[in-house]
């Protein structure tokens, strides 16, 4: 505009001067330079997918060529409990088998943070080794009401 005091657009600095101190990649110009640059660095993880879909695509096709693919009656029946299905899927469970899978939900977690715990005991002194002894408590604390509530027992 005329009788601004603004410099001209060729006179400013232009974004990307303040951009090059913590960008290491050259701007972007007309002819693209910096995303070729950029997608240059994704080149091997576009490599590793091809190589992993083209692995699958030869297993399965192997699988159809090596393998009869005849079903028959006994190949489609139920197979997992040793007798066709007389009920429908969607009745209801016991909750004794939902007590067991959070029991082994909770012992599985308490496992899960001992491992990491036992290596870096050395590390975080006393004060880690008894929030440990803590957590433990509570949960054999929890473990001793369920047994004593009968959770446990399947009769």
């Amino acid at each position: 505009m005329v009788g601004t005091d603004d410099p001209a657009p060729a006179a400013r600095p232009s974004l990307w001067v303040a951009v090059a101190c913590f960008n290491s990649r050259p701007p972007v110009g007309r002819k693209g330079i910096a995303v070729e640059a950029f997608l240059s660095d994704y080149v091997p993880i576009f490599i590793f997918l091809a190589i992993a879909i083209a692995v699958a695509a030869m297993a399965i096709v192997a699988s159809y060529i090596v393998a009869p693919q005849n079903p028959d009656v006994d190949k489609v029946s139920a197979y997992e409990c040793g007798f066709d299905a007389f009920e429908d899927a969607r009745r209801q469970f016991d909750v004794r088998f939902y007590l067991v899978a959070i029991l082994f939900i909770i012992f599985d977690l308490e496992v899960a943070f001992l491992f990491p715990w036992a290596i870096s005991l050395g590390e975080i002194g006393m004060f880690g080794f008894w929030s440990m002894m803590v957590f433990l408590a509570i949960l054999t604390i929890g473990f001793i009401y369920e047994w004593r509530k009968g959770a446990l027992e399947w009769e």
